[in-house]
């Protein structure tokens, strides 16, 4: 599950306050003023600039009109300019910036050395044939998605950006050299919804519009997008995927500074195989535990058999999503877990299709700096109308009456949903825009546990036998979900590394039967998660950051004693904005601990 606008955006990486001084340094006097400078610059002249579809996430409009240049060429200027003020940030000394500044310092240098790694090193734009086409069509979404202008407005610049798609796909038959195969047949699998998107969703989202010029040139530009995604499908399935021998995993060197980059961590990976095995083997024992109390003539997978059919009918999914939000929100008021912003509550749709191959669920909110639409989207994959009733009854198993409870409480409240109510609280510009999916996924992650742990959907007193076994069902939810993240630790780093097996070998196979066997998944999941762990190479960040915050709440009990309280525990992380744990350690410790 994903906070979707921020998959897009380079991540904060390892905290080094003091980096190397180059050749020119400028003073401490100076610091402050010239990065404040610098960094507005940056997001002006590199990000946004060569990320607009980004710009439009963010809430910033005048890059309305423009589209990603997909070319080789663009891609060398990209790392031309991030080079540029790879030097301009780092020639900057941070021991003349307050502490927060400092740390903003940080997670900016090693957000441009991360997409320097990702440009220059893991070349996905060489590898990737799904980024093309899910990239334009996520381009075209942004803007028919929210209301942020008029629809004729909108409309316009709809136009102006199809006008550059089917370029688009020329430069994608130039760059695709030789892509790892999963990734082509991933491209091919969402291609026919891509199409029928362009179809069906695009002009519908656009039908109010009565400027009659751009809706005739709409029409044009619409149907060569759609004739391009065609034509981009047929040269996959018969040119790309024939050659797609390449390989998707990272290798340990990369990964690891990817791990650095992204989320501060530098623990030994060895080590970090070692925590990831002891916690799902922890969630492993807590379910056995719990299902034998559910039902002690059942084995644990059997138990777990029977909870995949407790779900709602399909054409009621979202609103047994919705059903949870009252309650949630009236329990952590009552139970003082977290301020909650606003009263408004997000609005559930089903998720986009350039999203379904590879997700359940997702909150997409507007960006930090959005101001006229600010509506936030719970995206639920539904069941599509080809799929074998078999194939619909194992996806709709991961909806079954325990993880509704925990998507709910990870997607909304407390915690995507609310986490973004906060963001007008965050420190920063870089705070607002840069974020470290330790501390996204991870706070989503985390309060899954922490909900019920707090007495969320705990059988009352004086409960009946089926209210029991209700509350003992839904906290088996929360542990199947903690399951699947812990398998997603283990498997990021057995398919980027092979770490622990001979000839350091981990095969797709392998991966989706771990997420089957070891995850308490059904085979469509595991085969979902594995494809999506094959180009979302670090997707361990959910258990990783719950770990990571989860020890920084127990080191602050053990240093507040009888003052800690957990609402302002979780006011306080969340002011920090969207910083790795690491940074809201020191923030809040005051000291440079270890994180895990």
């Amino acid at each position: 599950m994903q906070l979707r606008p921020l998959a897009a955006i380079a991540l904060a990486g390892t905290l080094m306050l003091t980096p190397a001084a180059p050749a020119q340094r400028i003073s401490a006097d100076g610091a402050a003023q010239t990065f404040g400078v610098v960094s507005d610059q940056y997001f002006s002249d590199v990000l946004f600039h060569f990320s607009p579809t980004l710009a439009t996430q963010t809430g910033l409009h005048q890059y309305d009109n423009q589209l990603e240049d997909y070319s080789a060429a663009a891609v060398q200027k990209q790392v031309a300019a991030l080079k540029e003020y790879e030097k301009k940030i780092a020639a900057i000394d941070p021991s003349g910036l307050d502490a927060s500044v400092a740390a903003d310092h940080a997670i900016l240098l090693n957000s441009i050395r991360s997409q320097l790694l990702s440009l220059e090193i893991i070349r996905n734009w060489e590898k990737n044939p799904d980024n093309y086409s899910s990239g334009v069509t996520n381009s075209i979404f942004v803007l028919m998605e929210r209301p942020f202008a008029p629809v004729n407005t909108r409309l316009r610049s709809a136009v102006e950006r199809e006008k550059q798609i089917p370029q688009v796909f020329v430069e994608a038959r130039k760059n695709l050299k030789n892509p790892p195969r999963i990734f082509t047949e991933i491209a091919l699998e969402q291609i026919d919804g891509l199409i029928s998107f362009f179809q069906s969703d695009v002009p519908a989202a656009f039908a109010d519009a009565d400027d009659a010029k751009a809706k005739a040139e709409f029409a044009r530009t619409n149907a060569a997008v759609i004739q391009s995604l065609k034509d981009y499908g047929a040269w996959m399935k018969s040119d790309l995927l024939p050659r797609s021998n390449g390989d998707y995993r990272l290798g340990a060197d990369t990964f690891a500074k990817k791990l650095q980059y992204d989320e501060m961590v530098d623990v030994p990976l060895p080590h970090l195989l070692e925590i990831a095995l002891a916690d799902l083997h922890k969630n492993q024992a807590e379910f056995a535990r719990i299902a034998k109390e559910v039902d002690p003539s059942k084995t644990p997978q059997q138990v777990l058999a029977e909870l995949a059919t407790i779900h709602p009918a399909p054409d009621k999914l979202l609103d047994a999503f919705h059903g949870t939000f009252d309650s949630l929100i009236t329990f952590i008021r009552a139970h003082k877990i977290i301020t909650i912003p606003s009263d408004v509550q997000p609005t559930l749709e089903e998720t986009p299709p350039f999203m379904r191959a590879t997700t359940f669920a997702s909150m997409d909110p507007p960006g930090a700096f959005e101001t006229r639409s600010t509506k936030a989207y719970f995206n639920v994959t539904l069941p599509e109308k080809s799929w074998t009733p078999e194939h619909v009854a194992e996806h709709m198993a991961s909806f079954n009456t325990g993880t509704i409870i925990s998507t709910s409480v990870h997607e909304a409240y407390p915690g995507h949903y609310v986490q973004f109510l906060w963001q007008n609280q965050f420190p920063s510009k870089v705070r607002k825009i840069v974020g470290a999916n330790s501390n996204i996924e991870g706070w989503a992650h985390y309060t899954e546990q922490m909900m019920l742990d707090e007495g969320y959907a705990a059988a009352p007193a004086n409960a009946t036998p089926a209210q029991i076994r209700e509350a003992k069902l839904i906290r088996l939810g929360q542990l199947q979900d903690a399951l699947l993240r812990d398998a997603r630790f283990v498997n990021s780093i057995k398919l980027h590394t092979g770490l622990g097996e001979p000839g350091n070998a981990w095969t797709i196979d392998q991966a989706v039967d771990f997420f089957v066997k070891e995850g308490y998944q059904s085979h469509s999941v595991g085969l979902v998660e594995t494809k999506r762990g094959t180009a979302d190479a670090t997707y361990l960040y959910y258990t990783l950051g719950k770990l990571e915050i989860m020890k920084l709440r127990e080191d602050l009990k053990k240093k507040q004693g009888a003052a800690f309280s957990l609402q302002d525990f979780h006011d306080n992380f969340m002011r920090q904005g969207f910083a790795p744990v690491k940074v809201i350690r020191r923030a809040m410790l005051h000291d440079d601990s270890p994180v895990l």
